[in-house]
C-alpha cells in the first residue's frame, strides 16, 4: 500500500492544472492505469493522460450494452489518441443474458447480480491482472453524493492511489478544453448498471 497523506496532496494540488497533477501522480507510479467507459467528457482524461504517458494501459470494461454512438466514439478516440486499450468484457454475452436475466430495474434484487456480471467482475479481473498502484479516472465533483465526498486524490480499499485530474472542473470548462484541443464528445451514452445519472454502480465505492 502506498503511504501518502491524501489530505496534504489535495490541499497542495487543488489549484494545479490537470497536466501537473498527472505528472506528479506518474512520478509516484510503477504500474499506472487509466480507466474509461467512453462516456461524455471521457476524451478529456484520455487526452490529458496519454499526452504525458502515451503508452499507459487504458482499461475499458465494455458491458456489452453501449449505444452504437458510444462504440463509434470509442473507435474514433482509440485511433485519434493512439490509445493502448485493454478490453475486458463479461463472461456471458448480452444476447444470452437478455434471455436469462435481462436488464433488471435498479429496485429489483437481481440488479446486483446483473451489475456484478457486466461491470464488477470484468473490472475486478482487470485490476487483478494489471495490479496498478496509480489509477487515473475522470470522477468529478457534483456527479454523485459519493463523488462529492472524495477529491483529486483518494485511495481505494487496497491502497491504490486514485487520481481525478479534472475533479474540480465544470462541464463548461471541459467544453472549452475540448474546443481548444479540437476533440470530439458524445452524449448518447447509456450505463445499464446505473440507469440514473446520480447513481453509483459500486465500482468506485
Amino acid at each position: 500500500m502506498m503511504k501518502i497523506d491524501i489530505n496534504e496532496l489535495n490541499a497542495r494540488y487543488k489549484d494545479e492544472s490537470p497536466e501537473n497533477i498527472i505528472r506528479f501522480a506518474l512520478s509516484l507510479a510503477k504500474k499506472p492505469i487509466l480507466t474509461t467507459n467512453f462516456r461524455p467528457y471521457e476524451v478529456a482524461i484520455l487526452k490529458a493522460v496519454s499526452d504525458v504517458q502515451p503508452a499507459i494501459d487504458v482499461i475499458w470494461c465494455d458491458t456489452g450494452y453501449n449505444t452504437p454512438n458510444t462504440y463509434r466514439h470509442a473507435e474514433e478516440l482509440i485511433k485519434l489518441l493512439g490509445l493502448n486499450i485493454h478490453l475486458y468484457i463479461p463472461k456471458q454475452t448480452a444476447a444470452h443474458r437478455d434471455i436469462t436475466l435481462g436488464i433488471p430495474n435498479v429496485d429489483d434484487p437481481k440488479h446486483a447480480i446483473f451489475t456484478e456480471q457486466v461491470k464488477l467482475e470484468p473490472f475486478g479481473r482487470a485490476m487483478a491482472e494489471h495490479q496498478p498502484d496509480v489509477w487515473f479516472t475522470n470522477l468529478r465533483h457534483g456527479q454523485t453524493a459519493f463523488r462529492n465526498s472524495i477529491d483529486i486524490f483518494s485511495q481505494d480499499a487496497k491502497g491504490v492511489l486514485k487520481v481525478s485530474p479534472f475533479y474540480h472542473w465544470s462541464d463548461e470548462q471541459l467544453d472549452e478544453y475540448l474546443a481548444t484541443h479540437k476533440l470530439p464528445n458524445e452524449f448518447h451514452y447509456f450505463d445499464p448498471t446505473k440507469q440514473l445519472e446520480n447513481r453509483e454502480c459500486g465500482l468506485h465505492t
